[in-house]
């Protein structure tokens, strides 16, 4: 019986493909980390030139502020800043202590209430919690000049115009519903173990509250505190309506001041003015930020 050998057939290998080099990988990479990076830096630029050019002005002579243009500053004059600190009825420190009095008092109302009012909704079982959970929510669509009417009202009754007690009283009875609920999204994340836990070792409801759920919601707490301070730091609208008074006078409202149409306006110290006024949010926001990562990296399990 003869056997047939099969030919052999031999395929060629397909030729290789050109691959890039890790030069060019490299020369890509960077050619994207550049243009990304300029495309940040001119954003950045963009958004941070109208705070560059009211600081700039504040440096000017009252007769080139809207002359010269761009960025260019000829001829220094830093007497705006001690003119606006006196231009107005008080020295700009008296606003500047009513604004701190009615930020201190809406960061501590919101801190209290609204971590309560979240915990109450995130570990209680009550009856109609999901329904009072979603009015409340639904108060967040509701802007303030539909409000404003009935509160003015309801304030005045009271006697409270004037004061700054419509500006703290409302943040200590958890109106402001945004931070409640990201507040309760934050307490949801939490193990309920941990709850368990402090609840045999004889802990209640207060006891869990305080000691387990509070400390870990540093990030939310810092989160709320921050938001609190710029929001009601310059806050116009509410503190125009309620204060009549100018001793009683918040920065905003006292910023305002300094427009007249009748007698003129000094634009230098109004600028050197809005600038001392940025300082204070400024400074809040990096200490806050170092506070806020700090919370984040820390854990309650371990």
């Amino acid at each position: 019986m003869t056997t047939l050998d099969a030919p052999e057939v031999s395929i060629a290998a397909p030729p290789p493909r050109h691959r890039p080099t890790n030069r060019r990988v490299q020369r890509r990479l960077r050619i994207r980390s550049v243009v990304k990076h300029v495309v940040l830096i001119g954003t950045a630029a963009l958004m941070l030139y109208p705070v560059l050019w009211m600081v700039v002005s504040s440096l000017r002579p009252q007769d080139q502020i809207f002359q010269e243009p761009g960025l260019l500053l000829t001829d220094v004059q830093a007497r705006n800043y001690p003119d606006g600190w006196q231009a107005l009825a008080d020295p700009f420190s008296v606003y500047l202590v009513n604004s701190a009095i009615v930020v201190l008092g809406a960061i501590v109302g919101n801190l209290v209430s609204c971590s309560m009012a979240a915990y109450a909704f995130a570990r209680l079982a009550f009856r109609g919690r999901k329904v009072l959970f979603t009015i409340m929510l639904m108060t967040i669509m509701l802007p303030i000049h539909v409000v404003i009417v009935p509160q003015y009202v309801m304030f005045s009754q009271l006697g409270w115009l004037n004061t700054f007690l419509p500006l703290i009283v409302p943040k200590m009875l958890a109106t402001d519903a945004f931070f409640v609920f990201l507040m309760v999204q934050f307490i949801r994340g939490i193990p309920r173990e941990l709850d368990d836990a402090a609840r045999i070792d004889g802990c209640g409801h207060a006891g869990i509250f305080l000691r387990v759920i509070l400390p870990l919601m540093t990030p939310a707490l810092a989160t709320t505190a921050i938001f609190t301070f710029i929001w009601t730091w310059n806050d116009f609208y509410s503190q125009l309506i309620y204060l009549s008074d100018p001793d009683m006078y918040t920065v905003p409202v006292a910023l305002r001041s300094f427009v007249d149409s009748n007698m003129g306006t000094s634009w230098g110290s109004m600028f050197a003015m809005s600038v001392v006024s940025l300082l204070p949010v400024f400074l809040a926001f990096l200490i806050g930020q170092r506070f806020l990562i700090r919370g984040i990296a820390t854990t309650g399990i371990k």
